[in-house]
């Protein structure tokens, strides 16, 4: 890896943290925090975006691959975070809301990634 492409990862690492915040706090102003709908839908968009650009990139493409897929996308999303709010969602006995949360957001971000790269090969 080049020191620009070390340089540009960070950078658009950056970005994508910077708009999950925003997006978060948009999403969560309008429907409020009893359940974490904002990280759902980063999660579920991150991960149709890197399926789309996994996809799409060409073998030799790798720097952009790195720049987008793990810097700009992996800012993006958070499954950390995802992982906490099913765990506060245990504590608080919404055990329902927690499976939801656990294990459908994961099913469907896989999902959201095929469809994001089978996107890509209709488009590439």
């Amino acid at each position: 890896m080049t020191l620009l492409t070390f340089f540009l990862l960070s950078v658009a690492g950056g970005v994508g943290a910077v708009a999950r915040l925003f997006i978060d706090a948009f999403v969560t102003a309008r429907l409020g925090n009893r359940y974490p709908f904002g990280t759902t839908i980063i999660n579920i968009t991150g991960s149709f975006l890197l399926g789309l650009v996994a996809a799409a990139a060409t073998p030799s493409e790798t720097s952009f691959r790195l720049i987008i897929g793990m810097g700009l996308i992996g800012g993006y999303t958070t499954f950390s975070t995802a992982s906490f709010e099913t765990v506060r969602l245990l504590r608080a006995r919404r055990i329902g809301a927690a499976l939801s949360n656990g294990f459908g957001m994961l099913l469907v971000c896989v999902l959201a990634g095929c469809v994001g790269s089978l996107a890509a090969g209709a488009f590439y």
